[in-house]
Formats: structure tokens, sequence, C-alpha cells
């Protein structure tokens, strides 16, 4: 199997979006101790949790790979334990839940709230600014590789290609307020415990069922009309930022610091969804028009500490188009890569 073999089914898929990238691998052979993966039973999680358990037998280490989460269907269960992944059932938000999970030395921390937050602002902001201080207490002996988001900073022009780590936070909206708060708990006890953290701000993860490029790809098949409102943007083969994720580990400090996660290209909105009209011979409407700004980061700090994206987004584009011409499962999240005021 080479990489630009097309993606047959979701076993397939899943396959690759955990196969270990060398760095991953490596980085893995070089950590000591087990590994939680907090908040694991999301988009990214079971497939994170199954490389790090790849990576570890490739390089030979022994080592418990934990993933926690509420876990509402028993199915992913039934597969990560199939795949030598520990689970655990676990409401992080009870604090006596939280207490009685096992100590590892090492944490990946991507629990968050970012869709229905307009609706209930209240559990958004327990749990993307209360939660982080309750697990630093919980783990304030452990290494945390945190997720965050590009949402912390503001709308950049488009011919700046994006921000960097270094540029001031101005986040659009509550949910986007509520990530840099995160960030900043995540600092407060890194800085006054000593926990060694890094902050990830991905922006944005993407695979066939899920992310800006398949939203596009079905609109077009479906025939509506693709909102420009938000022209451009930024995408990443989930598989690159899981394996990106791991190596992550290595960089924990206190003071946290901070990686973009995010492809090298600023990728415009209209101009994907004409090249999915071409591969799928359909017409493509649009509404509204491009403003000159949008929610970009730029990704290539990571790419230097971390290596090159294994996955071209040409590559992504194609099997994409592929999955759903050939009517391939969609995770019915869509991301709302349109929003311009933050209100998910």
């Amino acid at each position: 199997m080479t990489p630009h073999d097309l993606i047959t089914d979701i076993a397939d898929l899943e396959n690759r979006l955990s196969e270990p990238s060398p760095g991953a691998v490596e980085a893995l052979r070089r950590l000591d101790g087990d590994l939680v993966l907090l908040g694991a039973g999301g988009k990214m999680g079971p497939t994170l949790a199954r490389m790090a358990r790849r990576a570890n037998d490739l390089a030979g280490v022994r080592r418990r790979v934990i993933a926690v989460s509420r876990f509402g269907d028993p199915r992913l269960v039934e597969a990560l334990n199939g795949h030598g992944v520990e689970t655990v059932r676990c409401d992080l938000l009870d604090e006596e839940q939280l207490a009685r999970l096992p100590e590892a030395p090492n944490v990946v921390f991507m629990t968050g709230t970012k869709f229905g937050s307009t609706g209930q602002p209240w559990l958004t902001w327990a749990m993307n600014v209360f939660l982080p201080g309750v697990v630093c207490r919980k783990y304030r002996g452990s290494r945390i590789v945190a997720f965050s988001t590009g949402n912390v900073y503001p709308l950049t022009p488009a011919v700046l290609g994006g921000a960097a780590e270094e540029d001031a936070p101005g986040p659009v909206g509550e949910y986007a307020q509520t990530t840099l708060g995160r960030e900043r708990i995540l600092e407060y006890f890194s800085r006054t415990l000593g926990v060694p953290v890094v902050l990830l701000r991905l922006n944005y993860a993407a695979e066939l069922r899920y992310g800006v490029i398949a939203d596009v790809a079905r609109k077009v098949w479906a025939g509506e009309p693709v909102d420009l409102a938000m022209g451009c943007f930024n995408a990443i083969w989930q598989g690159d930022a899981n394996a990106m994720s791991l190596q992550a580990f290595g960089l924990c400090s206190s003071p946290p610091a901070v990686i973009n996660l995010a492809g090298p290209e600023v990728l415009g909105v209209r101009r994907l969804a004409e090249e999915f009209g071409r591969r799928f011979g359909r017409p493509v409407t649009f509404r509204g028009t491009e403003a000159a700004d949008a929610l970009l980061s730029n990704g290539q700090r990571g790419h230097q500490l971390f290596g090159y994206p294994r996955v071209p987004v040409r590559q992504l584009i194609e099997w994409v188009a592929d999955w759903v011409r050939r009517g391939g499962a969609s995770l019915d999240r869509p991301t709302h890569f349109e929003t311009r005021d933050g209100a998910y």
C-alpha cells in the first residue's frame, strides 16, 4: 500500500489515520512511562490512541496507553480494546471520577466543547476553562500535551499567510474566548506548579468524514451553494496532526511552549469548490463574497520541529472526492468554517 492508493473503507481510513510517522515512533522510544489521553472519544482521540499504541510497539517500548472518555458508544470501547488500548469511562467534570484515574507521567489533554457552545455557554466555559485547572492539579507531576485551536487568533489578512505563534491573541466570539481561557489556565498551573506543558493550536484537522475539505465536497456533490464568507482556510491531514502531537512531548516546558499545527497552504474556498465541481462533473454555485481576512494559522514552526506533513493537500482532495462520490460515511458534524462571528 502506498500513500497514493485510494482509501477503500472506514477500516482502511482509520488504519491510515493511526499510522505513526518515524518521528512519532522515535519520540515514544525516548519517552518514559505510561500515556493517558483525556477526551479520547472525540474525532481525533481514537486514532491518536491507536497511533500511540502502534508507535510503542514499533519502538519496542512497554507502555500502557489509556484512553479516557465518557464513551457513549460501546462499540468504540470494544474497538480500542481490540487494538491494545485500555479504556476508562469517566465524566471529567466529576472530580471524584477524575481523582480515580490512573496516574501517568504523560498526558494528552484533548477535551473541549465547540459545537453547541452558543446554546449552552455555561458548559463551554466549564469544559474549556474550569476543567484544565482540575486536570493540572490531578496530573501536576506529568507532562501535558494540550490541544488548543487557531481560534485564539483574530482574523488576519489572507496575504500575510496566517497568524504565527508570537502574534497576540484576539479571539472572536465567546467560544474562542474560552479557548484562550483554557490556554491561560494551563499556563497559570504550568508556571505555579511547574507542570511541563505544550499548547498545540490546531487549524484544522481533516479526514474524509469530517473537515472543511469534506464539507465543501459534500455541498458541491449535493448541489448546495458554497458560502464564501470565510474565503480561505488551513487544513492538515488528521494523521499528521496525530503524529505531531506525539512528537510534542519532547517540547513540554514551564512556561508552556506554543506550536501551531496547520497545513502549509492557504486554501481558497472558491478554487476548492471549483476543483470538486470539475471532479464530479457538476455545476458549482456560491453564496456571498470573500473577505480580505480569515481565520488562518502559519504552521511553519511545527513543520520545522516535526517534519513536513506526509499527506499533501492535493492527495487529500483526491481521497475526499473519491470518498464522497462513492457515498462514503460522514460524521455529520459540519465545521461551520464559514462562521465569522465565532458563534458555533
